[in-house]
């Protein structure tokens, strides 16, 4: 008798991992790190495709409307979880939609001012904001990202008043904050180490819980009494529902053994970033701690998103 067997090899054909923001973000270069190391020491075909917009959305209709046939993986971060709460209406359901595969990193972001600021800590900053409430501001990347989130969060548990302004690109953000347009920010690490370095920017903390390697003498928002200002970023890989399950093991293995690789450990350190790995479950887990974590946040500071 003939032993079963699946109707093809995985992978056949090309696979394409959709990330819901630009290039040069961090989902897209940590996606790529993956992604050349996978085609590397497997040989998989992989592309990735950025469709950046409408708080992460467009990817992920992108991958819906592809069919479940495992060539198609979506890159998720941190706003995929903070669009249920933004948007008056999702255009699918997390939980139903995607089947989650793993988590590939965690990173933090880091707390900076404008020189022009009066502030040499978080608590300066606080008591400068409260004293001034509405008259300074904070940038991002726009809505939903996580120096946006982070902000509002900054904001509710401080009890300072301040305006955030969006930007389109990310890199505009960075530049008014540099010509003091705007005042401060919460920033991934890797776009401001030598800025700081430099004395364009002043850094007050990191979000970790512990001080982290590329800034090892910034103190973390712990260490300035602000526990609750802990926050993580992260980067995922997900799959429409449906997929197979015996392509998910695969994949989840791949990737497992990719993101243990001191390539790619060295690559996310280099983005401020650590690897992460484990199983589906464990990311799975992660994604609905993160929507209600963030619909909580939402709902707290008023934010109001029109579609």
């Amino acid at each position: 008798m003939a032993k079963p067997a699946h109707s093809e090899v995985y992978p056949s054909n090309v696979i394409r991992i959709v990330a819901p923001f630009g290039a040069g973000t961090p989902p897209d270069v940590i996606s790529r790190l993956v992604a050349t190391e996978l085609s590397e020491t497997e040989g998989w075909r992989i592309v990735v495709e950025n469709k950046p917009g409408a708080v992460t959305t467009i990817a992920g209709n992108e991958v819906l409307k592809q069919p479940a046939d495992r060539y198609t993986i979506y890159a998720m971060a941190l706003p995929v979880t903070s669009a249920p709460a933004l948007l008056a209406k999702m255009p699918y359901d997390l939980d139903a939609d995607f089947t989650p595969l793993i988590k590939v990193s965690t990173s933090y972001n880091v707390l900076v001012v404008n020189p022009s600021v009066q502030a040499m800590s978080v608590a300066d900053l606080v008591a400068l904001l409260k004293s001034q409430p509405d008259k300074l501001n904070f940038s991002s990347g726009g809505f939903g990202t996580p120096a946006h989130l982070i902000g509002e969060m900054f904001k509710i548990q401080t009890g300072a008043r301040a305006v955030h302004v969006p930007y389109q690109q990310f890199p505009q953000a960075v530049a008014d904050l540099l010509n003091g347009t705007n005042h401060y920010m919460f920033i991934t690490t890797l776009p401001v180490v030598d800025l700081i370095a430099t004395g364009k920017l002043r850094v007050l903390a990191v979000t970790s819980p512990q001080r982290i390697p590329a800034l090892k003498d910034v103190p973390t928002m712990v260490e300035q009494n602000f526990p609750s200002l802990v926050v993580a970023d992260w980067v995922g890989f997900a799959l429409k529902n449906g997929t197979p399950v015996h392509v998910i093991a695969q994949l989840s293995e791949a990737m497992n053994k990719a993101i243990a690789t001191p390539r790619v450990r060295e690559g996310l350190a280099k983005l401020g970033a650590e690897a992460a790995g484990g199983t589906p479950d464990e990311f799975g887990t992660l994604l609905k701690t993160q929507v209600a974590h963030w619909k909580k946040v939402v709902a707290e500071s008023g934010i109001k998103l029109s579609q």
